[in-house]
């Protein structure tokens, strides 16, 4: 698919529309990263921020909202006085109700003339064809605008193939911008350079050289008032269908011929599709389901999920996803991909490990066992590239000991570095559309994770207890174990 190239336009200036100004994605992550984007001179100089929402607030009123909600997440360290009041100054409140097109008539008042209108869909996706259609029809919708859809986009490849022909009634591919906050990190673009700007991995990132690949993200956190919408949801669609197989992709893409967004999501594409369907008797083999149990976390005692608020006594939803993964291609032929994800973890880690083939021969017999090179990429909590090597060990004979090259990416740059939502809006408002998803790309996720669903759906077997505070069922160990393979954590 080639993405639809908009007219060229002059910079404009800007109006920055945030449907759910009010929740909690907008305190927590948007308006502190507009904030610093704004401190750093990264928007328009005529820039206007207009916060949408149901509650009857006025403009003073949604000022508190920020005061008290967004402003502790911009951090005392980074906050300034004077630059918050400016930056309060860009604002406005809305009030309009999604489903009513009368409201919408009110932001077009609002709303200026011959700006860059950027439509931030900070909403459940359910309301965005609702919220697109409205737009439409009060004439908000131009060759200039921009649309950020978040995700999850869709529940399914045939929601998501209708949220995406509704939205594209009324914004062509290239003002449409599916965001994924994993792709903003700094440590997974980084990723790029990696692999293609240092001639040392180039031979070496391929079948038989590479044994596995390991992506995990894990959280501590349980769903918290997230329960309602995590009990329809699961992790395999909130996490595995979006953030990890994104980091597949960059991780298993063959070279792009440039930077150009449609390049390199071309290459992203290619590996979907490649990416190895599974059977029901794959499903069984090859996938496990989790759901965290009491336990103790940071030595905390934290409840089980089941006992969660709003949680069904008889829910099924799983909150630890273990898979694996094969991709049918020549550079990755039976290399397993191990993709690991789940909440109320032992620790916070997101991280990529490539861990390489063994030596056919070793002359030297005193190793480490279950210890091989490994490049292993962390994206949170720190950023951190470590190549992990043997050594000889000081004294007498030839005894071996794991050594780490480390590069910590923090110490290496000092300057400051962006969070992934500021760096993303700032894409965003200057059209950079390279770390957003491309519709053929989001449906060609949905379109392998759809049967996992219904092969799960169908079974009669619940998700896994484990115990709130470790890394998952033990079944997820059993999992590696068939290859000889171990999760990163027990090596």
């Amino acid at each position: 698919m080639t993405t639809q190239t908009a007219p060229a336009s002059p910079d404009l200036p800007l109006d920055m529309i945030i449907f759910g100004g009010g929740g909690d994605l907008s305190a927590r992550k948007l308006l502190p990263a507009l904030y610093m984007a704004h401190v750093h001179g990264n928007l328009p100089a005529d820039t206007r921020i207009l916060a949408i929402g149901r509650r009857p607030w006025s403009r003073d009123e949604y000022l508190s909202f920020m005061e008290e909600h967004s402003k502790p997440f911009v951090g005392d360290k980074v906050i300034d006085a004077a630059a918050w009041d400016r930056f309060l100054a860009l604002f406005e409140y809305v009030q309009v109700d999604v489903g009513s097109g009368d409201d919408y008539a009110r932001l077009a008042q609002v709303s200026r003339p011959g700006v860059r209108r950027v439509f931030y869909l900070a909403t459940s996706p359910n309301l965005f064809t609702t919220i697109c259609d409205h737009l439409a029809s009060a004439g908000l919708v131009d060759e200039h605008s921009r649309v950020v859809l978040e995700k999850p986009l869709g529940s399914d490849l045939a929601s998501a193939q209708a949220i995406n022909t509704s939205v594209g009634t009324h914004f062509n591919e290239a003002q449409i911008y599916r965001i994924d906050h994993y792709l903003g990190k700094e440590t997974v673009q980084n990723l790029m350079v990696l692999r293609f700007g240092n001639a040392i991995f180039g031979p070496l990132w391929q079948a038989p050289y590479i044994k596995s690949v390991q992506i995990t993200v894990a959280e501590t956190v349980g769903v918290g008032s997230r329960a309602g919408f995590y009990d329809e949801t699961g992790a395999l669609r909130d996490m595995v269908q979006n953030h990890l197989l994104q980091l597949l992709c960059i991780v298993a893409m063959e070279p792009p011929v440039s930077l150009d967004p449609d390049a390199v999501r071309d290459e992203k594409l290619k590996v979907l599709r490649s990416l190895r369907r599974m059977t029901p008797e794959d499903i069984a083999h090859d996938t496990v389901r989790g759901q965290y149990t009491a336990g103790a976390v940071g030595g905390e005692p934290v409840k089980g999920y089941l006992q969660e608020d709003n949680v069904p006594a008889d829910s099924r939803a799983e909150t630890f996803v273990a898979l694996r993964v094969h991709i049918n291609n020549w550079r990755w032929a039976n290399v397993p991909f191990f993709l690991r994800t789940g909440k109320r973890m032992q620790k916070k880690v997101s991280e990529i490990v490539i861990e390489f083939a063994d030596l056919p021969f070793s002359i030297i017999p005193s190793g480490p066992r279950n210890y091989g090179n490994r490049l292993v990429i962390q994206l949170q909590p720190a950023e951190s590239i470590q190549l992990q090597m043997l050594a000889k060990e000081p004294g007498s004979g030839m005894h071996m000991l794991p050594v780490n090259l480390n590069l910590d990416l923090e110490q290496a740059f000092t300057e400051r570095r962006a969070e992934a939502y500021e760096r993303l809006l700032i894409d965003v408002v200057r059209g950079r559309l390279t770390h957003f998803m491309r519709r053929d790309e989001l449906e060609a996720a949905w379109a392998w994770a759809d049967p996992i669903l219904e092969g799960w759906k169908q079974s009669s077997d619940r998700p896994r207890g484990y115990t709130a505070g470790t890394f998952g069922p033990s079944a997820a160990t059993t999992l590696v174990a068939r290859e000889n393979i171990v999760w990163a954590e027990e090596s």
